[in-house]
């Protein structure tokens, strides 16, 4: 029983050091804030705020819920072996290894340190040049996003997709909302390229292809990325095209040109031109404070057209023929199945991005 005393002792001290770091006790008084506030009826007169707060609260509650219920377990377990004997020392063993092992995977909290990696993300794939088959490239990499989201918990909401014509996807945009959401997915950020035997091909010609993926923080409030009015250029068209969703024939679809860096974002999904507008802007912060982390830039008006990452960037290779292996070029780090890859099991690549950018 002295050695799990030491082993609790352990653990407590880890967890204490982490729970500070993390400044869960400061999070967990803005949590009790939060709940004060969405509680008021009169929150709701402004629709759009208590969305937000309600949203807040949420992330919150998912991020701080897990500490505290590991605090009680560690209080209750050091109340247990106080009062136990040697003859519950292995059931007191078998809660201390399941408690290393969840503060263990807590920890990786730690690792998003980054301005925005606590927010939630818009994930947008785009095929390459090269017709069907960069097509069914963009579209596998979508069902690959989409089987990792569901596992782990992630809520995914399309926000626009366009359909290839004969096969895949030209473009596929999608809100991704859970803990840390950015965070996790940003490593996946930049161009992959596909080596395999086309099946488009009438000679079964090995192809290789290429897909943009872009990860951007969701930005929803005006007062976090400041952009001056007078440099946009907002475009309102008719919805429509192959593969739409929802699309109509008014005047709803907007195109928004940030003019210092030409960066255009268009969306016409959404019922109204207002709802597409907001959509737009959010989108278009995000590609913004993407640019100023590539960029290493002190503010938006100090950013540089023309030097977004972007088609330059290519980060991960999936090769299937002449052999198997899917590597990373940022970290070194490969799968030699791409099955199980391409299925969603992709954190071994997370996990290998955020070490590398924590240390």
């Amino acid at each position: 029983m002295q050695e799990l005393s030491k082993r609790l002792l352990n653990l407590e001290e880890d967890f204490l050091k982490t729970y500070e770091k993390l400044k869960i006790d400061e999070k967990l008084g803005k949590l009790a804030e939060l709940e004060k506030e969405v509680a008021e009826p009169e929150i709701w007169r402004d629709v759009e705020r208590a969305t937000v707060k309600n949203q807040e609260l949420a992330a919150l509650i998912d991020e701080t819920e897990p500490w505290t219920l590991l605090k009680t377990q560690v209080n209750d377990l050091k109340e247990l072996i106080a009062i136990s004997g040697d003859d519950l020392a292995d059931e007191i063993g078998g809660q201390l290894d399941a408690m290393e092992e969840k503060l263990a995977e807590l920890k990786k909290s730690l690792r998003f340190n980054g301005p925005y990696d606590d927010k939630n993300a818009i994930i947008r794939i785009t095929a390459g040049a090269g017709g069907t088959e960069a097509m069914d490239w963009a579209s596998m990499l979508e069902r690959m996003y989409l089987r990792f989201f569901e596992r782990h918990d992630f809520k995914v909401s399309l926000i626009e997709k366009v359909d290839g014509e004969e096969a895949g996807i030209k473009t596929a945009v999608y809100e991704v909302t859970g803990p840390h959401a950015y965070g996790t997915l940003k490593s996946e950020h930049g161009v992959h390229r596909l080596v395999r035997l086309s099946p488009f091909n009438a000679n079964n010609l090995r192809q290789t292809s290429f897909a943009l993926v872009e990860i951007l923080p969701v930005i929803k409030a005006d007062a976090d990325v400041q952009i001056d009015e007078k440099d946009l250029r907002i475009d309102v068209y008719h919805s429509g095209g192959h593969g739409g969703q929802s699309v109509n024939t008014t005047n709803s679809a907007v195109r928004i040109t940030h003019l210092p860096t030409n960066t255009v974002v268009a969306i016409q999904n959404e019922r109204s031109q207002l709802q597409n507008k907001e959509k737009a802007m959010e989108i278009l912060r995000g590609k913004l404070v993407q640019m100023q982390l590539e960029q290493h830039a002190e503010s938006i008006d100090k950013l540089r057209a023309g030097e977004s990452a972007g088609w330059g960037q290519q980060i991960r290779n999936y090769v299937l023929q002449p052999y198997k292996l899917v590597k990373d070029t940022r970290t070194g780090y490969e799968e030699t199945d791409p099955d199980a890859v391409l299925d969603g099991e992709i954190e071994g690549f997370i996990d290998n991005f955020l070490e590398m950018c924590y240390n």
